[in-house]
Parts: structure tokens; sequence; C-alpha cells
């Protein structure tokens, strides 16, 4: 259960609860004559009058031309309106921010990015992100009355039911913070969720790319390494939010494996950007960080495909018993390093489809992610629309 105060009302106030399935229809499905909605909904003809003129009162629902004729006047369509609300997302990493303005569909209007330390501290990193969101807001020409809800993504972990992050460990000064209260008080809009950046990365790319696939697996390889899952069609969060922390796994070496120095490590200590930049400084190879690994690698530095193949491999180690035990459709691989190119995919499939079972991988598919910069905005805001057009998700 999402516990954020003003949202209750947000969300009830947008869309009542009974005319909630009615617009779900129109979302899925586009524009419908009032037969085939009452035909797909099941709904009395003056039940489903009074709820059309709700969301037609609303702005949510409008006219969209005619359908076919087979003789006389053609019946009216009527279609969801995406335009009709706004949405801020705000990704957050560890040493940048996105802050986007959407429609209720998701589709991104405007994004600002720049690079932002969240090791700041929330007070700079929240105030300076409000600034890029109301600049957003004032150049759109749109009243600030439109916009329903900001969502946020935090790289670290997240208790999503206050919106607080939970001792995340390249966030100093941000344990227990209330995210929620301080950008309320900012921007004056009610609703505001957080979640983990994973998790919205998750939620971005299902909707975008991969919204037939009901079991989705999104890795991200940068500072950090974390999953986010989506399951049966939904994100699945896990009883306290931290569902998808792949960081902190450790590496079943085995004997065909290159050895580490350790007999077995965190797979983050092997495989995220820092560690992949530290093993090339120790070859001599200049490499501060995962942007220069990847600068690296697009040049087709030797050391650097071969490190990257080597961290695609730790990962895929991993990413084998996740595979067995959740059984995936879809690998979604993004993050820093995985702008590389293929040398990190290359090491996941050879090790995942090496590792795991046949039935397991027989349809498995491992993929770059599609979604740019923009990513962690499309899902933050996928959230918040969700949110407000479907209702508070169930405890």
């Amino acid at each position: 259960m999402c516990r954020v105060t003003g949202e209750d009302s947000v969300s009830a106030g947008l869309v009542p609860p009974d005319a909630r399935t009615l617009l779900g229809v129109l979302r899925d499905a586009g524009p419908l004559t009032r037969a085939q909605l009452a035909e797909r909904t099941g709904l009395a003809r003056t039940t489903l009058t009074a709820r059309l003129e709700t969301l037609l009162g609303a702005g949510l629902v409008a006219p969209a031309g005619g359908a076919a004729s087979r003789g006389g006047r053609p019946p009216g369509l009527l279609a969801f309106r995406a335009d009709a609300r706004r949405i801020l997302g705000i990704d957050l990493g560890a040493t940048h921010a996105v802050v986007g303005l959407t429609d209720l569909a998701g589709t991104v209007l405007a994004s600002r990015a720049e690079r932002l330390a969240v090791a700041d501290g929330p007070h700079e990193v929240l105030g300076r992100v409000s600034e890029l969101a109301r600049s957003l807001v004032a150049g759109s020409g749109r009243p600030w009355t439109d916009v329903v809800g900001v969502g946020v993504g935090l790289p670290g972990p997240v208790e999503h039911s206050t919106g607080q992050p939970v001792r995340p460990p390249i966030m100093p000064g941000w344990d227990g913070f209330d995210v929620p209260a301080l950008l309320r008080s900012e921007l004056g809009v009610p609703l505001v969720l957080v979640d983990n950046d994973v998790n919205l990365l998750a939620l971005g790319e299902h909707t975008s790319t991969w919204s037939t696939t009901d079991d989705l697996l999104f890795v991200k390889v940068a500072t950090g390494i974390g999953a986010g899952i989506v399951a049966g069609g939904r994100l699945q969060r896990g009883a306290q939010g931290s569902a998808g922390d792949l960081g902190h796994v450790r590496v079943p070496f085995t004997h065909d494996t290159p050895p580490h120095g350790d007999a077995d490590a965190d797979l983050e200590a092997l495989a995220s950007g820092p560690a992949v930049a530290r093993v090339l400084r120790e070859q001599g190879v200049p490499a501060r960080d995962a942007d220069d690994v990847v600068e690296l690698a697009r040049h087709e530095d030797p050391a650097a495909v071969q490190a990257l193949r080597q961290a695609g491999r730790d990962l895929g180690e991993v990413l084998a018993t996740v595979v067995n035990l959740l059984n995936p459709g879809v690998i979604v691989v993004g993050g820093t390093l995985a702008r590389a190119g293929e040398h990190l995919l290359a090491g996941v499939r050879e090790t995942v489809y090496g590792r795991s079972t046949a039935l397991a991988t027989r349809d498995l598919t491992i993929v770059p992610a599609t979604s740019k910069e923009t990513g962690g905005v499309l899902g933050a805001a996928v959230m918040v629309s969700q949110h407000v057009l479907d209702g508070p998700a169930e405890p």
C-alpha cells in the first residue's frame, strides 16, 4: 500500500472508483463507440452514460470522430485523453538527475538532465530538481493545477509505503529522509510517489517495449547493480520493497571461472562500473569510472572489452540462478555499462544460457534497454499514472 499524505484524495478526485474500469477499457483498446463500450463492460445504458459523463466532464475522455457507418449517421467514437493532465518524473542516479514532464500515458514532453551528485544530500539535490521541475512546467504553457503528481526514482533501497530511503549505501544523509514531504512543500503537488530507480526502469521498459510480456527482469549495471522484477504483468517490490537487490549477492565461482583474488565476492565488487574501472587501472589503463570504461570499449580497447566480457560472465553467474527461480521471458540490461555495446551482454548470455535449465532458457531473450536518458522518468510517470487512474495499490 502507498501511504503518502494527500494521495487518496488526488486519485479519488481524478477518477471515481466506479469509472476506473470504463476508463481502463478506453486506455487499452483505443477509441470505441458507446455500443462497443457497453458490450465490453456489460454496463447498462444509463450506467454507462452516467460514468461517461463523469469522465467527459473531467476532460479524461473526449469525442474522437466517427466510426465506419453501415448506413445512416456514423456512430461517434470516444477516446482517452492522455493530454488531459501532466506528471513530473524525477530520476536520480549516483551522479546525475533527469527531470521530465509527461502526459498521462508517460510520453515525455520535455526533460532536463544535469550532473548532480546524490551524495550532496537530500536538501541540495531535491532543491535543485525542484527548480528544474518548476522550469519545465513554466515552459509548458499549462497551469500547475494540471500536474496530478510527482514520481521519483532513487538509487538505493526505498520503503515504497512511505517514500523514505532505508540505509542507502551511496546516499549519505538520505536514510529515513521524508522525500515526499519535501517535494510536496517545494512543488505544491499533493501526490508524491517514490521508488527504487531500477523498479521504475523496469516499469518504463515493460510499458514502452515489452507490454505483452508478463514476466520481465530489468538489470541495471552502473555505480551499483540492481534488478526490477515484473511478474504476472505487475511490478513486484517484495514485502518491504527490497526485491531485486542483486548487488550484494555472492557470485558463485566455479572451477572454470577465472580467479578474482577472493574465493568469492559480492556481484557489485566484481561487475559494477567502479569495479570494472578498478580492474583496468590495475592493468595500467586510465579509467576513472564507468563512463571511461564505456568510452574505451567503444574504441575497442582490448583490456576494456575483456573486462566487460568478464563482468558480464560474473553477472550471468547470478542471473542464471534468478532465471531458474523466476523464469522471466525477457532480461533487459541497462545502466551505464550496458551502453558499451554488446560486450557486457555477450558475457551474460554465455553464462546464463550455459548454466540455467533448458526449459527456463528455451524462449528467453536477453537484450539491451531501449529506453535511454529518460527511461527512469517514463517509469516514474507510469507509476503515478497507474495510481491516479487505476487507484492506489492494495496492501
